[in-house]
């Protein structure tokens, strides 16, 4: 079954890197009100800057386009920062999403969430079927952390 945007307020998270931007140009199209807010406003790190936000603005969806992503090297060097923030971004929102009531949520991934010699192409059920790459593997958790979250509390059964 679709999801109407018609008449929706829609919340793009990280509505100004290269994917949000062009979830919101996408978004521009549709019949529906974009909502956004940028770092200086909003620290999605932060839980109750995020659930207060969410609270205000009441997004009825919401598109997950904003972690912290860096070269290898930052990935290498800093691991812990990137595993950290990330979480805190995706389990912020989730939550936040599913104490407020969001109609639909649609969390964003990426291939380097899937294992590292995954057959190619690459199929949804190969999520941990294997070994992540160890150059992002702190983001790479992070996110999928943050989709079984989301399966979890919205009672998902499975991704769409």
């Amino acid at each position: 079954m679709a999801y109407r945007l018609q008449a929706k307020k829609v919340w793009v998270a990280g509505h100004q890197g290269m994917v949000g931007s062009a979830i919101v140009r996408r978004l521009s199209g549709e019949d529906c009100e974009v909502v956004a807010a940028n770092h200086s406003e909003l620290d999605l790190s932060r839980q109750t800057e995020v659930e207060d936000w969410i609270e205000e603005n009441r997004p009825q969806a919401i598109f997950t386009a904003a972690p912290k992503v860096g070269g290898i090297s930052e990935n290498i060097t800093q691991p812990a920062d990137f595993i950290y923030t990330n979480m805190m971004i995706e389990a912020n929102i989730v939550e936040a999403a599913r104490r407020t009531g969001v109609e639909k949520l649609l969390m964003l991934g990426s291939s380097c969430i899937y294992p590292r010699e995954a057959t190619q192409p690459m199929r949804e059920d190969y999520l941990l079927a294997g070994a992540l790459e160890p150059t992002n593997e702190a983001y790479a958790v992070a996110k999928i952390a943050g989709i079984k979250l989301a399966l979890f509390c919205l009672n998902v059964v499975r991704p769409c």
